[in-house]
């Protein structure tokens, strides 16, 4: 034994496992950035297999990884997210979301989660997570709830949803594919819906009330919790012709229609109204002086259709490209717009932008934004296109907030968008084509119908999401390829020594639940599916509930964001990190596994 394990063709083995080890800690304790980590296990493997060639390490094979189709799915599946959320194309369905609990939208997630897991037992999970999560963000962004609380639930729920049948997920169908060409009776559609049930009825409670505790209340980019900005701007909106506000009037002393927004002031000529209002009917050439969130105020001018047309005619001639950025600018000390009023001719004239609003932290003036005179320290709310936005950042009298830009696209791509994702969704959810081909053609439909545009596409690519999956996938084939995979395996079903056969099945399901967050799910499946068949066989007893074992341990893939595809799909939403889903995902697995333990044995008789 010590001469094999000393071997030359064993140190290639040992090595993989000591480079994994480490990567796994440096994601977890993020001591490094994860971008690091990933790229230096990728070399340290290339080094392996240049100094061992009989290992079987491969460069070629180590960097498959970053063609896999898998990643390529995950990315196009993004891109077609991002312009979900720019297009607003599910504003309406949101909407009728909030009206079912207008006092108390919280309550709109959890049942939006429910409907998402049990929609995952009869379709697979991976297509319900991809509908859902432009459902959530959306949801999310109009009423300000925190997206890291929402978007791990949504892909662990739909792990859960996927025990219960046979083809919740890839893998049940995989491992039974398995089992039945090795004589395994009994793998039916049902096979283990009752011990599935239970655990993801379990489970199910657990992330709902549980496990948005553990997670941050708002992450940004890179992960760390910030805290969230509630700051008004004063904005001015004069109603034209045909404006949804027209006709609008008062009740209770308030506008119906701007309940997200508070009304400072209605100018009509040369009067102006204060509120309490008292029976006013707004006319076409009124001024609102509203203060509200950059959101409110956003979602406002979108249902308004205020981007749908230039900001300027005949600007920018020769583009097709008609999305507006938002960005904030801070009036510097010295700046020649202090003591100034807001002239909007002349600003868009100058720099083809409009400003939409003021944020003032003294006090809130209910004067329109020619007469408010500006005073250094002022954050401005401009929009404006791309290139303009650009140029503004030369200038000295303002200074454009690097962080604040966001950019939009005109309502009227709602309803393509719609129709590019409906038709994404029922390619991967048929299985007409394959799930790669549908993603890649929904985001190309996004970017061919102008629903999006290059930048935006890119930015929806998270680098983080590329370099994890490229170095998951290196590890694991380096495993495989040395020969270590097969010896975790035997090593962990060849010392359970004279146990009883339920105690066989409670220990193959944890020891697969673990490997499966470092390896891939489908390939513990496939690894262990024939061990747990021999192992039963060696108990003289029937090798079902031990398969069944295998199928529910290998979908427990929750402690790492490479456990599943749902669980990299939901990382850039949520803006994750690795020790994000090891905080979470420890206690569902633990709580999943009690349950298997007590429920399988019983409804199986074993």
């Amino acid at each position: 034994m010590v001469a094999q394990i000393l071997s030359a063709d064993s140190l290639a083995m040992w090595a993989s496992f000591a480079v994994i080890a480490i990567a796994i800690v440096l994601f977890a304790t993020e001591l490094v950035s994860l971008e690091l980590v990933a790229l230096g296990a990728i070399v340290v493997l290339m080094a392996i297999g240049l100094l061992a060639p009989e290992a079987g390490l491969e460069a070629e094979e180590l960097l498959s990884g970053f063609s896999n189709p898998s990643l390529l799915t995950i990315l196009a599946l993004l891109v077609i997210g991002q312009a979900l959320f720019q297009t607003d194309a599910l504003g309406s369905l949101t909407k009728t979301f909030e009206r079912l609990w207008p006092r108390h939208p919280q309550r709109v997630i959890p049942i939006v989660l429910i409907i998402a897991g049990v929609a995952s037992a009869f379709i697979n999970n991976t297509p319900v997570v991809v509908m859902f999560i432009p459902l959530l963000t959306a949801v999310a962004a109009r009423r300000k709830l925190p997206t890291p609380k929402i978007m791990m639930p949504l892909s662990f729920i739909s792990i859960l949803g996927g025990m219960t049948t046979l083809i919740g997920s890839s893998t049940n169908l995989l491992a039974a594919g398995i089992a039945v060409g090795a004589g395994v009776k009994g793998l039916d559609f049902f096979a283990f819906t009752v011990p599935g049930s239970v655990m993801a009825l379990v489970g199910g409670v657990y992330v709902l009330f549980v496990m948005p505790k553990l997670l941050p209340s708002a992450v940004n980019a890179d992960g760390q919790e910030v805290q969230q900005r509630n700051l008004q701007f004063i904005s001015e909106i004069r109603l034209y012709d045909s404006h949804p506000l027209v006709g609008e009037k008062t009740v209770a002393g308030m506008f119906p229609k701007i309940t997200t927004m508070t009304v400072r002031a209605v100018i009509r000529g040369y009067h102006r109204y204060l509120p309490p209002f008292d029976d006013i009917t707004l006319r076409t050439g009124d001024v609102l002086i509203l203060a509200a969130t950059r959101e409110k105020l956003t979602d406002a001018l979108k249902q308004w259709r205020a981007f749908d047309t230039p900001l300027k005619p005949g600007a920018d001639e020769g583009t097709t490209d008609h999305g507006v950025v938002m960005c904030e600018a801070l009036v510097q000390p010295g700046s020649r717009l202090i003591n100034n009023g807001i002239d909007q001719r002349g600003f868009l004239a100058q720099h083809g932008c409009l400003i939409l609003g003021v944020e003032r932290r003294s006090r809130m003036p209910r004067e329109s934004l020619s007469d408010i005179r500006l005073e250094a320290g002022d954050v401005l709310l401009i929009a404006g296109p791309a290139d303009r936005i650009n140029r503004m950042r030369g200038l000295q009298d303002i200074v454009v907030i690097e962080w604040s830009a966001s950019e939009l696209r005109p309502h009227r791509f709602a309803f393509r968008a719609q129709m590019v994702f409906l038709a994404t969704v029922a390619a991967i959810a048929t299985g007409f084509v394959p799930i790669v081909f549908a993603a890649i053609a929904g985001a190309f439909g996004m970017l061919a119908t102008g629903c999006l545009n290059v930048r935006q596409a890119t930015r929806a690519i998270d680098r983080r999401i590329i370099l994890l999956v490229g170095s998951a996938i290196a590890m694991s084939g380096a495993l495989e390829a040395t020969g270590g995979a097969q010896l975790l395996a035997d090593w962990a079903v060849g010392g359970l020594g004279n146990v009883t056969p339920s105690l066989v099945m409670a220990i193959i399901f944890i020891i697969v639940a673990i490997l499966t967050n470092v390896l891939s799910n489908n390939a513990t499946a496939v690894l262990f599916t024939p061990i747990a068949i021999s192992t039963a066989q060696s108990l003289g007893v029937d090798p079902l509930p031990f398969v069944v074992a295998v199928i529910l341990g290998a979908n427990a893939s929750f402690a790492s964001p490479i456990g599943y595809q749902t669980n990299l799909l939901v990382m850039g939403p949520g803006h994750y990190r690795f020790k994000h889903y090891f905080i979470a995902g420890v206690p569902l697995i633990l709580l999943v596994w009690i349950t298997f333990s007590i429920v399988a044995p019983w409804y199986y008789g074993v």
